[in-house]
Parts: structure tokens; sequence; C-alpha cells
């Protein structure tokens, strides 16, 4: 079994890490003051192919998912704000065009995408419908040519900055529940769309936005998928999402880490420093045994996606890892910074709120927690059924 990365991707996250120096992180300051995202950053993201696709021979391919993963997870160290916009356009907004879109549905997206000329999001939760994806009410309505769409959508990240939504409605109100929903891609600029803001304290400087849908007409060409399908095609792109969450989600971890283990090696208490009392020292080696499993458990399941393996069970266990580690070291770190880290504009400030939204992307700890038993007795089901016949 070989831990190794592979050279390339390290050159690679080498070239992304002299990338952010240079046009991330001297902004950085600016973009959290005004709660926004400059376009211009994903066209440089896109021009140096740091926006999950490589071209070949003219031909786009989507980049094998841990070279993604290492990629966000230092995003994630820096800013996991900036870390989730760049994944919603890559691995939702992308990933459901590159999953359910048809050749010429491929042709007319992927390209600007990769570019970060064009934006995607995707627009699911509703003020009724998080968790239970099926509960979504908005609809669409068949009309020659096309379909209206009318409802609202939630909680949508890159709402604001983005120039189409993959959205979900109800095409088929009385079909059963697994076969209710269609999905779109609906342009943001047509009439009869509202965007809204919500003034959100996590995830800065990503922009949180309500999508209201009146009247809005979707042209035939624009279903993405199979109509009926959309519950199914929505939690696939989720799927594949919580492996790059989870990477993002780690980095909110290391990054929390890294700044505590630096202030304790310098903060002095009672005479000592905060490094150098053993229930501290204790903590951090616990932390960071913690961090590397968790690493070990993404890399795993990046293996799994990147060699044509079932990784839903990986996906969800590595979210849920991550997420609880990001919760706890993001704790430890904001304590030994003592009231320095309730103030907004201090380094560590992001990191526990960032942990917290890690939390409801792709699926809250109880769905997760959901799938993974799911998933679990599906193996432990296949293990009894081999044990019986050897």
């Amino acid at each position: 079994m070989d831990f190794a990365i592979p050279a390339g991707y390290l050159e690679n996250l080498n070239e992304y890490k002299q990338f952010l120096a240079q046009h991330l992180k001297p902004y950085l300051s600016a973009w959290y003051s005004g709660g926004e995202i400059p376009r211009e950053f994903f066209t440089k993201l896109g021009s140096a192919g740091f926006l999950g696709f490589d071209a070949q021979n003219g031909v786009l391919r989507e980049q094998p998912v841990l070279k993604q993963a290492l990629i966000e997870e230092h995003l994630g160290t820096v800013s996991p704000g900036v870390g989730v916009a760049v994944l919603v356009h890559v691995s939702l907004g992308a990933k459901g065009i590159l999953l359910f879109g048809n050749g010429e549905q491929k042709k007319a997206c992927l390209p600007p995408a990769s570019r970060g000329e064009r934006l995607f999001c995707v627009g699911n939760t509703e003020p009724t419908a998080g968790s239970d994806v099926a509960a979504i009410a908005s609809q669409a309505e068949k009309v020659s040519g096309g379909w209206v769409l009318n409802g609202t959508k939630s909680y949508v990240t890159n709402g604001a900055i983005s120039d189409y939504a993959l959205v979900t409605a109800v095409s088929d109100p009385d079909a059963p529940r697994s076969r209710r929903l269609s999905m779109y891609l609906v342009d943001l600029s047509s009439s009869g769309i509202t965007r809204t803001r919500l003034n959100k304290k996590v995830w800065i400087p990503s922009d949180l936005t309500r999508i209201q849908l009146g009247d809005v007409f979707v042209p035939d060409e624009n279903l993405l998928g199979v109509r009926g399908r959309g519950l199914q095609q929505v939690l696939e792109i989720f799927t594949n999402s919580r492996v790059t969450i989870s990477a993002l989600t780690l980095g909110t971890a290391v990054g929390a880490f890294r700044l505590g283990l630096d202030h304790a090696g310098k903060r002095s208490i009672f005479g000592r420093k905060v490094v150098d009392y053993q229930a501290k020292s204790f903590e951090a080696a616990d932390l960071y045994s913690k961090i590397e499993a968790a690493r070990l458990v993404l890399w795993k399941t990046c293996w799994e996606k990147d060699s044509g393996q079932d990784f839903r069970l990986g996906a969800s266990i590595s979210k849920y890892l991550t997420v609880n580690l990001a919760r706890e070291v993001g704790t430890w770190a904001a304590d030994l910074f003592g009231g320095a880290s309730v103030v907004f504009e201090h380094p560590i400030h992001k990191y526990p709120m960032d942990a917290w939204a890690s939390s409801l992307g792709e699926g809250t700890q109880d769905v997760q927690k959901l799938i993974i038993f799911r998933e679990m007795m599906k193996k432990e089901a296949d293990y009894g059924a081999s044990n019986s016949r050897s």
C-alpha cells in the first residue's frame, strides 16, 4: 500500500501556494471587510488551471479528486470562506453539469466554467426543505418550449455572483416523492429572478443569497439530466462534493491548529510558555493525531473515487470526522487567544465560525450518520453473506 502523493500533485500544490501568496493573501483583509470576492479572482484561478479541470488535446477532463482535495485543504487553512466559494463553483455547479449535462450543455458551460469566466451555483434548500430534499416546494410548470419556475431558494452560496444556478423544482407533483423533482439550469439574469444577500457571519467573504423565482421561463434545452430524477441528481452531486468539503473542513482545522500552536509557543502565563504546560502539550498531541487520522480517511476516500470504486461511505465518514475535528480544534485554538478571539478582525476568529458552517454544507452531522449507518449495514450484510458461503 503506497501512501505517497504523486510528485505532480505536490508540484501543483506548491504552485497553488505561490498563487495564493500573490493573488489572495494581500487582498484578503479587504475582501473580508467588503464581504465579497472579486470575479477576477476566479478568472485568475481558471487561467492558472486551479478550477478542477485540465485541457488535454483540446478536451476538458476533470482533475483527480485527490489533486483537488490537496489544494482545497490548503485554501481552507488560509480562508475557508474563499474556499467554499471555489468549492461551490467547481464541486457543485460545474460538477452537476459534468455529471448530468448533455453534450451541448457541457460544451456550452464547462469551458467557461473551467476558466472562471462563467460561475455556477446550486439552488436547492428552501424555507421548508433542507435535509429532506424531497420536500422541496418550488414549482416547474411545463409550457410550450420550456418551463415556468416559481419558488424560493433560501441559502445559496455564490448566489449573488454566479451567472447560472442548478435549480431543483417540482415538475411532476402527482408522482411519488422520489420522482417529483427535476433539475434546471437557470440563467440568473432572467426576468423574474430576485437575489437578496443574507447577513451571515460565517464563511466570509463568500456570499449567501436568497433567490426568488417569479414566473421564470427556462427553455426545454435547460432541463438538466432526466425529468423526474432531480432528487437523485442533487443527492449524487452532494455525495461527490462531500469529498472536497471534507478537505476544506480539514484545512479549517489545520489553519486553526497552526495559529493556536504558534501562539501557545509565544504566550507566557504564570511565568511559563503555554505550550510548556503538559495539559496543553497533551491537548496539542491529541488534536494533531486526530488531524492525521482524518486526513488518511479523506485520502482513502479520494483513492476510492479516483479508482472508480464506491466512495459513498468514505465521503460521509470524512465529512463527519472533519467537522467534529474542526469544531474541536477551532474552540481549542480560540481559547488559547482568550478575549482576542471574539474580535472579528482577529485571524483566529473565523475558524470556529467556519467550522460551524462546514457542519451544514452537503448534509448535517445527523445526515452523515444516517448515510454511514445505511452504507455500513450494506457492507456488513455483504460480509455476512461471503462468510456464509465460505
